[in-house]
C-alpha cells in the first residue's frame, strides 16, 4: 500500500450509514485528526451547512472535526457562481441550508420565473410549484446549475430517492441539461484539492459509492478506495467498468 499525504473522505455510507455508526471509519477518521494528516471531507449533500456537518460528525460519531476540514457540493457551487455569475438573480430548489449559505455569500434569491440561474439540490418538501417555477425560468433562458445528481441516499430505513431524481424530472420537462457541481464532476473535487495543496498524486479518495465517490477520484486522477460499507457491494466489484486503485470492506483493512 502507498502511503499519502492527505485524504479526501465520503461521508454518507463511508463515515456513516444514515443515522448508523461505522466504528472502523470513526477510529480511522479520528487517527488521522490525532496525527493531524490533511483531510478534506468531501461531501454532495447540500442539505446542512459545513457548521451543521461538524456538529453532526462530533455530537453523533464522536469525530473532531474542523469547518476548514468540510468541502460540500454547496461550496463548489458558492465558488462557480462567484466565478461566472455575480451579481445575476438565483431561483433555488433546495432546503434551508442552501438557501442561507447563498445569501450569506451575497446572492439574490428570488421567487420567480424570472430568476437569472436556476440551482437545484434535494429538497424533501419539494412542491409542484416551485419544480413550476424552475422549469418556466430554465425554459426562459436562465443557467442550469445542480449541487448533485446523487440517484438515491443511503439511511437506517434503506435507499431514498435524492437531488438526481428532481434533477431527472426538471430535466426531462426543459430538455436543458445542468452544469453539475458535485461528486463524479469535476468542481467539487478540484475545490477540494485547491484547498488541500497537495498533489493528486499524494492524495487518497475514499468512499462507498462507485458512481460518484470513486469515478470522481479516476476521472481526477486521485487514487482511490472504496470501501463496501455503503452504496457498491462487494458482487458489483467484479463488474466496475474502471476497478478502484483498493477495495477493502471496511477502514479497519487499511494501514496508515
Amino acid at each position: 500500500m502507498k502511503k499519502y499525504q492527505g485524504y479526501l473522505i465520503d461521508l454518507d455510507g463511508t463515515t456513516y450509514f444514515g443515522k448508523n455508526r461505522i466504528p472502523t471509519a470513526e477510529k480511522f477518521i479520528n487517527t488521522l485528526i490525532d496525527e493531524e494528516q490533511p483531510l478534506q471531507f468531501v461531501t454532495n449533500n447540500a442539505t446542512k451547512s459545513v457548521q451543521q456537518v461538524v456538529d453532526n460528525l462530533y455530537n453523533n460519531y464522536d469525530i473532531k472535526a474542523t469547518k476548514e476540514m468540510v468541502y460540500t457540493s454547496t461550496l463548489a457551487l458558492i465558488d462557480y457562481l462567484k466565478n461566472n455569475h455575480e451579481g445575476q438573480s438565483i431561483f433555488c430548489v433546495g432546503e434551508m441550508a442552501l438557501k442561507e449559505q447563498l445569501i450569506d455569500a451575497g446572492f439574490t434569491l428570488v421567487e420567480s420565473s424570472s430568476a437569472q440561474v436556476v440551482v437545484q439540490a434535494l429538497n424533501r418538501d419539494v412542491h409542484y410549484d416551485e419544480l413550476t417555477t424552475a422549469i418556466q425560468a430554465i425554459l426562459n433562458g436562465a443557467h442550469f446549475i445542480v449541487t448533485n445528481t446523487d440517484r438515491v441516499i443511503p439511511t437506517e430505513d434503506g435507499f431514498k430517492p435524492s437531488s438526481g431524481a428532481l434533477t431527472a424530472f426538471i430535466k426531462y420537462a426543459t430538455q436543458v441539461e445542468p452544469i453539475i457541481m458535485g461528486k463524479p464532476f469535476a468542481p467539487i473535487i478540484e475545490g477540494a484539492v485547491n484547498k488541500m495543496a497537495i498533489p493528486k498524486e499524494s492524495l487518497l479518495l475514499i468512499g462507498d459509492n462507485y458512481e460518484t465517490d470513486i469515478t470522481s477520484g479516476i476521472n481526477a486522477g486521485i487514487d482511490t478506495l472504496l470501501v463496501l460499507t455503503g452504496v457498491t457491494k462487494a458482487q458489483d466489484v467484479p463488474n466496475l467498468p474502471v476497478p478502484p486503485t483498493y477495495v477493502v470492506n471496511d477502514l479497519s483493512e487499511w494501514e496508515l
